[in-house]
């Protein structure tokens, strides 16, 4: 293994333990967001450029939701309900009732 392939490694498993923990705090948000930045930059280094540009947009998503519960756990009555945020309801569909 050389040491893109390692880098690579480190980026795509952050991003699973964030995405895992990001419920307990904003920070782990950050953390995501973060994490799909460096596998964004893996992409583009590797020579694969749409999984660099998906990562880089995810990244994006990442950071938005985080200014979103930075904002709401600050108690601010402008916050919007974020529809990007993933589902925890656990059916695999955001909003669904059924």
């Amino acid at each position: 293994m050389n040491g893109l392939t390692l880098f690579g490694l480190f980026a795509v498993t952050a991003m699973l333990v964030f995405y895992a923990v990001e419920a307990r705090s904003p920070y782990f948000v950050l953390a995501f967001a973060a994490a799909c930045l460096m596998a964004s930059v893996y992409g583009f280094l590797q020579g694969a450029w749409p999984f660099g540009i998906v990562e880089g947009v995810w990244s994006a998503v990442a950071l938005r939701r985080w200014w979103m519960r930075r904002r709401a756990d600050a108690g601010d009555p402008a916050q919007l309900v974020d529809i990007a945020a993933p589902n925890r309801s656990g059916n695999g569909f955001a909003g669904d009732t059924w």
